[in-house]
């Protein structure tokens, strides 16, 4: 990433410093180099926003992504116990196949297996 790229993502009132401006674009560039994929995009945005907050003094967003990390596995939770439910019934019935379950929940099929008691 060039200053300019970063400049111009930062915004005209950015409140870095040039020292702090110089880390972050190294920081930048860690982080380009850590997700280089085009699939990457958004780790690599959600990686430079907290470097960003971080050099601005932000500690709170520790706290923040630790919470958001906590409910989106309290989602994946509610949400795996409801596609284990629905493998329950809907497999059973031959209203789905294992695989075709599998596919139509985004799980693997050797997950499906266990729910329903198979190894």
């Amino acid at each position: 990433m060039q200053l300019h790229e970063l400049e111009s993502w930062l915004g005209d009132d950015h409140g870095l410093d040039e020292d702090q401006l110089a880390e972050l674009l190294d920081t930048a560039n860690e982080i380009e180099d850590r997700y280089p994929d085009p699939d990457d995009q958004d780790e690599r945005t959600a990686a430079l926003t907290v470097a960003y907050r971080l050099a601005q003094g932000q500690d709170e967003v520790v706290d923040e992504l630790a919470k958001e990390r906590a409910d989106a596995r309290a989602t994946e939770s509610r949400a795996l116990a409801g596609l284990r439910q629905a493998a329950l019934t809907l497999i059973p019935s031959e209203s789905r196949t294992e695989a075709g379950f599998a596919k139509q929940a985004g799980v693997d099929r050797m997950a499906v297996r266990s729910w329903l008691g198979k190894r």
